[in-house]
């Protein structure tokens, strides 16, 4: 791939857009993959059809919703396998004890973006609503699941088609109050190997809203989708495969404040803290569960904790190195 060795990161030599190869089917295999794909592929279009044209349209609630999603990510056997928060002992996660340390309403993900099963995942668990981020504003344009599937596919876009309204996120939360929002700060997909330079949209969130960092990574790694058009062989992947396992990281809530909140001695106010949601501990102690930082440093912060918690490294590569990637790959590659 020395074709494409402009498009590595030079400080960590990470090249976050090449596609992952997959592992190679034997003979023996491919009857299997082919059973499978052809006994899978009508269920789950079925399945796909009955939530977008109906389902999402009918008053069936968050929990209809959820399950909804539920039977789309088991028609491919996908499955959540692994699940680790920040400050949570692997196996003591309880949802009432820890809730300020998961996304909830009135909170933001910044999720890490290499895979349609991102979209599909966040809205299973959370019941979110989607917004896209551009590297160059401070606003974001809402999406619904839909769109947010679609634009995995989707080449890297610098700014939003014409005609569309930006907003920022105080409007989404005053639409959406009970519901967390999530956004792929990226920009566009990656192979996951690689965290890119975030959006400035983030430091354009309301004070004191918590903006959680989560990363999924998939095995097989094969359902990633950098490359932009390759609907039919993700569809192959997904379908042909007898199991796809997912792990999810989520970082510590990171909480932005405004110059005014800081006091004279660069301080945070303690009465500002003791209005931080905060978790207890089984000896009754508390303990802080959100990093509170000035405005300028939220976009470090979240791409530190992508990097940490997806075992990827921070690249300087972007957008635009993206769009040039993606021409030189489509002159010697045929997608589909």
């Amino acid at each position: 791939m020395e074709r494409y060795s402009q498009f590595r990161d030079r400080g960590s030599g990470v090249a976050p857009f090449l596609p992952i190869p997959s592992q190679p089917t034997s003979y023996v295999q491919l009857p299997l993959r082919f059973f499978l794909f052809w006994l899978r592929l009508p269920v789950f279009v079925f399945v796909c059809l009955s939530y977008f044209l109906l389902l999402q349209w009918l008053p069936i609630g968050s929990l209809g919703r959820k399950a909804s999603l539920w039977c789309i990510l088991g028609v491919p056997s996908i499955w959540w396998i692994d699940l680790q928060v920040d400050g949570v002992r692997k196996g003591t996660l309880n949802m009432q004890q820890h809730r300020n340390r998961l996304p909830g309403s009135g909170s933001i993900i910044a999720s890490s973006f290499t895979s349609p099963i991102d979209a599909v995942y966040l809205a299973a668990i959370f019941d979110p609503v989607f917004v896209a981020s551009y590297l160059g504003s401070h606003c974001v344009v809402y999406l619904s699941l839909w769109q947010a599937i679609l634009r995995s596919f989707a080449g890297p876009q610098v700014k939003p088609a014409p005609g569309i309204p930006m907003v920022d996120f105080a409007t989404i939360m005053q639409q959406y109050p009970g519901r967390p929002i999530v956004v792929f700060p990226e920009c566009t997909t990656t192979n996951g190997r690689g965290v890119l330079p975030l959006s400035p949209a983030l430091l354009n969130t309301p004070p004191r809203t918590p903006i959680f960092p989560v990363a999924l990574r998939y095995t097989p790694v094969d359902v990633m989708t950098p490359i932009p058009g390759c609907y039919l062989s993700f569809l192959w992947t997904l379908l042909s495969r007898p199991t796809h396992c997912i792990r999810v990281r989520i970082a510590q809530a990171v909480v932005s404040v405004a110059e005014g909140e800081q006091s004279s001695t660069g301080q945070y106010d303690a009465n500002y803290l003791d209005t931080l949601d905060k978790g207890k501990n089984a000896n009754g102690s508390f303990q802080q569960t959100h990093v509170v930082l000035d405005e300028d440093k939220v976009l470090d912060n979240v791409a530190e904790s992508l990097a940490r918690i997806g075992r990827a490294r921070r690249v300087g590569l972007g957008v635009q190195e993206k769009t040039e990637f993606v021409k030189l790959w489509k002159k010697s590659h045929w997608t589909w």
